[in-house]
């Protein structure tokens, strides 16, 4: 797409719409200025495109060029200006809200969850046959929720018939109404058994639209997701998008689909695995929901915990957590009540930011917490198809992952990008380093970077149109290289032997060190820069190869550096309260400076 220099790309939030310019620079593509202003889906605007214009606006002002004709962004660009492309993503009031359904929890229902989720969707909640509810308790729930849509699954091509049945009279007995849209009849997305279809409208035809797709799980051994999530993108645009204030202006402006904002960092997050030929862990922590998002074995997942956040959400994560768990990474001493109240005034004054250091270090503390147990939510979901018989050869008896497990594998994890508030604008970029190595305890060599200005959605929906642009955006402006984590797998006491390395490349003084089990070591390895690692794990310890089994590795520079983390894999902090905050006090220290001898802070 070589006529294509100049692209705008918006993404309206629940609260801000953010735009971006992208321009050509010296002969690649470059982010060239941001812009924000508040989302006005909602009154006194009920007109999604004045944030739009807004956020536009405040591009045209950086850059001193007019984007903008008739009170719209001008595409294709002509004279007075405009752009050759124009994109944007969306969660604007709620984002797509769906209800999912199958026969058995752990097989069509979970199938069904996970082609939501990959489509972008908040799922409200699911329903199955075995999930222990009565029926009058699921046409009860189903009645309050008012969702945007259902996906309904369950049983495979050529079985049975009649637990699908069962559900559909539910659905018809439940009469549900959609959350946007007077007299709109709630779509249903049926991906089940195909011989039950012809029963299953009869059903539902006089209470919902039912639109067919192909099964989620035809046979056993096999997910199909693609037909059902393209059917949900198909629906958003038709449904929810069309029925939002405004949005049938912006889809006139648009040179490609409004795309559901998580959607399309799933989309961004699969193109960096395929370009950068890696594994990839990604994470989006708001005020209200923790998003994550992965390749392992080739295959994408992203999880919602829809009440985990840093603001209108924090009191449920310290529900979750416990307070306990949120004071263990405090290296101060203050009392559970003392961090009880500020979550709450937290909660209550949601848009607040921390005013002093203990602020700070509550948010974060309160940041690994939710970012542990979104993670297990993830790792719940992300797993193998249950309910199958695996066949194994020889060759890959080992490497197989067994039906029903995690596909999570964190030694096999190349790539952890961050990004929401506390991660992408944390006061020092070590600090969101040390969260995202706290909460999910990375393995062996793993590369760290956080989104710079949350543009991965940008990105997303523009890799669908111009994947080259989205692309050198994503490695050069986008992505903010923390720096390697080096950390061996296996438990030990303190101070016993846990790791030699070599450290050596072209333009770099070579280091060679003995870690201690308990330490965290930081070296200064500045971005671009790639070194070569010898790693001798002591006996016990595993850093890719096997226990003890030395391992030769590159680690990629970053604003960070270089972290060794011997602190033990999994991560246990001491149990006595004044040893564990010793120890949080030093981690910080060697956190700040390469050598980790800077001033202790005193709080």
């Amino acid at each position: 797409m070589a006529d294509i220099s100049r692209i705008v790309a918006t993404d309206c939030g629940s609260t801000t719409t953010k735009a971006i310019l992208i321009d050509r620079v010296n002969g690649s593509y470059r982010l060239v200025a941001r812009g924000e202003a508040p989302t006005t889906v909602e009154a006194p605007f009920d007109d999604v495109t004045v944030g739009v214009i807004n956020s536009v606006a405040e591009l045209e002002e950086l850059t001193h060029s007019s984007l903008r004709t008739d009170s719209r962004v001008a595409v294709p660009r002509n004279d007075k200006g405009g752009a050759d492309l124009y994109v944007s993503t969306s969660s604007a009031g709620g984002g797509l809200q769906m209800l999912c359904s199958g026969v058995v929890k752990a097989m069509t229902a979970e199938s069904a969850q996970r082609a939501a989720l990959g489509a972008g969707a908040i799922v409200i909640d699911v329903l199955s046959v075995d999930d222990g509810r009565a029926d009058f308790e699921k046409i009860t729930r189903i009645r309050s929720i008012r969702p945007d849509m259902i996906l309904m699954s369950g049983g495979t091509d050529g079985g049975t018939v009649n637990h699908l049945l069962d559900m559909a009279v539910l659905l018809r007995s439940a009469d549900p109404h959609p959350r946007l849209g007077r007299g709109y009849r709630l779509p249903v997305i049926y991906a089940g058994n195909r011989d039950a279809r012809d029963k299953v409208l009869a059903i539902l035809k006089d209470t919902v639209d039912v639109r067919f797709v192909d099964n989620l799980r035809p046979v056993l051994e096999r997910e199909n997701l693609g037909p059902a999530r393209e059917a949900i993108h198909d629906l958003f645009l038709e449904h929810v998008m069309a029925q939002a204030p405004g949005y049938d202006k912006l889809s006139g402006w648009v040179s490609a689909e409004i795309m559901p904002t998580p959607m399309a960092v799933g989309e961004m997050v699969q193109l960096a695995a395929r370009e950068l030929k890696t594994t990839v862990l990604a994470v989006d922590i708001g005020g209200a929901t923790t998003d994550i998002f992965s390749t392992f074995a080739d295959t994408f997942n992203r999880t919602v915990s829809a009440n985990l956040g840093l603001s209108y959400s924090v009191s449920n994560v310290l529900a979750e957590a416990g307070v306990e768990n949120i004071a263990r990474w405090l290296p101060m001493p203050i009392s559970d009540g003392e961090i009880r109240n500020r979550l709450r005034n937290k909660m209550i004054r949601p848009t607040t930011i921390p005013q002093t250091m203990e602020d700070l270090l509550i948010e974060q503390a309160v940041a690994r917490e939710a970012l542990r147990l979104a993670f297990a939510h993830h790792k719940s979901l992300a797993v193998g198809l249950k309910g199958i018989q695996t066949q194994r050869t020889i060759a890959d008896v080992f490497a197989q992952t067994a039906t029903g497990q995690t596909l999570v594998n964190m030694m096999d994890l190349g790539l952890i990008i961050g990004s929401g508030g506390v991660l992408s604008h944390a006061p020092a970029r070590w600090q969101a380093a040390l969260m995202m190595m706290d909460a999910f305890q990375p393995e062996g060599v793993t590369h760290l970077a956080v989104d710079s200005i949350f543009m991965m959605p940008h990105l997303g929906v523009l890799s669908r149109v111009n994947p080259e642009a989205a692309h050198e955006v994503f490695v050069k402006d986008c992505l903010i290289s923390l720096g390697t984590c080096v950390a061996p797998v296996g438990e030990g006491k303190p101070g016993q032997p846990a790791l030699k390395f070599v450290l050596s490349g072209p333009g770099i003084p070579s280091v060679s060190e003995e870690l201690k089990v308990g330490d965290l070591r930081r070296l200064d390895l500045p971005v671009g820069t790639t070194a070569e690692l010898v790693l001798h794990p002591a006996r016990g310890m595993d850093v890719g190869a096997g226990r003890g089994h030395t391992v030769h590795a590159k680690a990629e520079g970053g604003v960070v550096g270089l972290i060794f983390d011997c602190r033990g894999r999994p991560l246990a902090l001491p149990l006595d309260p004044d040893t564990r905050r010793r120890a949080l006090q030093l981690w910080l220290d060697a956190m700040r400076t390469e050598k980790g001898e800077a001033e202790r802070v005193h709080l």
